[in-house]
């Protein structure tokens, strides 16, 4: 299979303006004629219904839970960038394409990312003007702060609640075309099959969590925002409800998954504390504006961090990295966390922490200012762990956080199966092997606001109205293939939860898919897992019916998916010999231990083709050309 980005022609900061103008459109009365489905209701799928409802097509959004407002973006806490340069301190257009593009190590087309960049600008006049409620300087201008992997400050923010605000404004333009009539909502229903009817997307089969019930519902075009797979670790950031199986359902249909392997792990997160945990909280990357890194400076060294005096201390990533300090990128931050624990420097009970210190920030600036910038981080800390952050450092450990790969999509945001568009993290396109801070809700709300609304257009122009119905040998086929895999799973008659395989798959994955990784190891841990899936398929215990609510077989086949996904991850890890962004293989690195790249070789998306469940899947590749920006070797020292 050839992939065609479809990157339009002409100079890089022309080719979105162009390519809007040069699309097809849809006469505004007959966008009525066409229906779109759209899958979650997070920033990238709420501001994607709103606005194509507000453009007139008829949209029917689907999610998880019992209201939009749950979506996963909410727990977003930092910020959001945007190259409005407020502070005058040289930001640009061409600055945060640059640093977005070296922030992924330079594996993100530059096309896509110039986009992005240009973009950002119009997302923070949007929410401005929705009442979303950013932090102001005492003038009344919007302020801005720095995140990791800039040298500027452009991320907008709502003290530490940034996701939930953008979430509220899409919410409320939502809300605002349900009332219309535009938007048809439908909660507390889960993708299950998607059904393709001539080699295009014709629709969904859904599974209703309440009454158990198969549904199914057709559309001229299905838009994916189904977030990111970081859960196949068990142990992360995301909710836990967060999963993988509306991807895995496209991929098995034929869309293509991009650069799995590239997963994000977050360097500021509060460590795991037991056996039995289910979840990880994040500390937003804000901190690291005011809180200092830092270790002991002798390994095994157990003192308070009170009796280690200063000269004792070892302000690592400050040392390491003048230029950039305690804001290097999250990859560069979490690998060198892991290489002062893996020395014996860690604190805390299990030696897997470093300490993160507002000490010195509280002198300078007062608590009254800390608290106003982070006070609902630091309640929650305390809240978690017991301890006061204005008296003592934080402890905090990486922790899975985002999957900058997803389902491969070209300049218009199509899967390769024609009329399935993915958005945000669902999607590999902007980030590279590492996404910045604060890009995330700029790229779910690009997507969804301001990319969707033309691309989408172009792709409905050429095609006919009702194209797909409900009763069609293709939607028959799919409810059956969820029917027959519902009573596979509830025949099941085995001894071990559906948690106990996620735990297992999550040490596996995290043990050699994880910060670090290597030949060995990702060979092993594909025995493993195949091993896993064999017996979750023997032993897996089930409990209750079909009909109903029934979350174990909610998390039976989530937790399927996740096994299956997670041997295409591992298939991706082990092909790509290099190390680049999150993609850190041992075997690939420079003498300072940085990751060492291969452009010659691996400069390219690596998509994956599913070939059979358990068949190895195919690699296609997409080289990435690099015309505005330099190939080197990332530095931030």
């Amino acid at each position: 299979m050839a992939l065609d980005a479809k990157i339009p022609g002409g100079p890089l900061e022309e080719k979105w303006d162009r390519h809007c103008f040069d699309m097809k459109l849809v006469n505004p009365a007959n966008k009525r004629k066409y229906t779109v489905i759209v899958l979650g209701t997070g920033l990238a799928g709420a501001s994607a219904s709103a606005t194509l409802a507000e453009l007139g097509y008829r949209v029917k959004t689907f999610c998880l839970q019992d209201s939009p407002r749950r979506a996963h973006s909410i727990a977003a806490q930092g910020g959001i960038n945007a190259a409005k340069n407020y502070q005058n301190d040289g930001d640009s257009v061409h600055r945060l394409f640059y640093d977005t593009i070296k922030g992924g190590d330079f594996r993100a087309r530059e096309a896509n990312v110039y986009r992005l960049a240009q973009l950002s600008c119009n997302i923070i006049d949007q929410c401005v003007a929705q009442g979303v409620p950013f932090a102001r300087e005492y003038g009344g201008l919007l302020a801005n702060r720095s995140f990791g992997g800039a040298q500027v400050s452009r991320t907008f923010y709502a003290r530490g609640q940034t996701g939930q605000q953008l979430l509220l404004g899409a919410y409320g333009a939502l809300s605002r075309q349900v009332a219309a009539g535009g938007v048809t909502l439908f909660t507390r229903r889960e993708m299950a099959e998607l059904v393709v009817e001539e080699g295009r997307a014709a629709g969904v089969i859904v599974r209703n969590l309440v009454t158990g019930e198969l549904e199914r519902y057709a559309a001229d075009a299905v838009v994916m925002a189904t977030g990111g797979y970081g859960n196949v670790f068990y142990l992360s950031t995301n909710a836990m409800s967060c999963n993988v199986s509306a991807a895995m359902g496209a991929y098995r249909k034929g869309a293509l998954f991009a650069n799995p392997c590239f997963t994000q792990i977050h360097p500021t997160c509060i460590p795991v504390h037991g056996e039995w945990q289910s979840k990880l909280t994040l500390m937003s990357e804000s901190l690291r504006n005011d809180g200092r890194v830092w270790v002991p400076k002798k390994a095994g060294d157990t003192r308070k961090p009170s009796d280690i005096p200063e000269g004792e201390r070892d302000y690592y990533l400050e040392n390491k990295y003048p230029a950039f300090g305690n804001l290097v990128p999250r990859d560069v931050a979490s690998r060198n966390a892991k290489e002062q624990c893996d020395a014996g420097k860690g604190v805390g009970a299990t030696g897997y922490a470093v300490y993160l210190d507002f000490r010195d920030a509280i002198v300078r600036d007062g608590r009254d200012v800390i608290q106003r910038k982070y006070g609902n981080l630091f309640a929650m800390y305390q809240r978690i762990t017991d301890d006061d952050p204005y008296t003592l450092p934080m402890r905090i450990y990486p922790a899975s956080h985002y999957a900058m790969g997803g389902l491969w999509v070209d300049y218009n945001l199509m899967s390769t199966v024609p009329g399935l568009f993915v958005l945000g993290e669902a999607n590999f396109s902007d980030h590279g092997a590492n996404r910045l801070g604060a890009s995330a809700l700029m790229q779910g709300l690009a997507d969804g606001y301001f990319i969707i609304p033309y691309t989408l257009g172009g792709y409905l122009a050429d095609r006919p109205y009702k194209a797909h119905t409900e009763s069609s040998g293709a939607f028959n086929d799919a409810e059956e293939a969820v029917r027959q895999r519902i009573e596979g799973l509830l025949n099941a008659r085995g001894r071990r939860t559906c948690d106990d395989f996620h735990r297992e798959l999550g040490r596996i994955v995290w043990e050699h898919c994880g910060m670090a990784r290597s030949n060995v190891g990702l060979d092993k841990a594909l025995s493993r897992v195949e091993a896993l899936q064999e017996a979750f398929r023997q032993d897996l215990a089930m409990v209750g019916t079909a009909k109903g609510v029934n979350q174990t077989l909610e998390k039976a086949m989530r937790v399927s998916d996740f096994i299956s996904f997670s041997k295409v991850m591992i298939a991706d890890a082990r092909a790509r010999q290099e190390s680049c962004g999150s993609h850190y293989n041992l075997a690939f690195q420079t003498e300072d231990h940085e990751a060492r790249r291969d452009d010659a070789d691996f400069a390219h998306v690596s998509a994956w083709k599913y070939t059979g469940e358990d068949e190895a899947p195919e690699r296609e590749v997409e080289r990435l050309t690099f015309e505005h920006v330099k190939l080197s070797q990332r530095s931030y020292k």
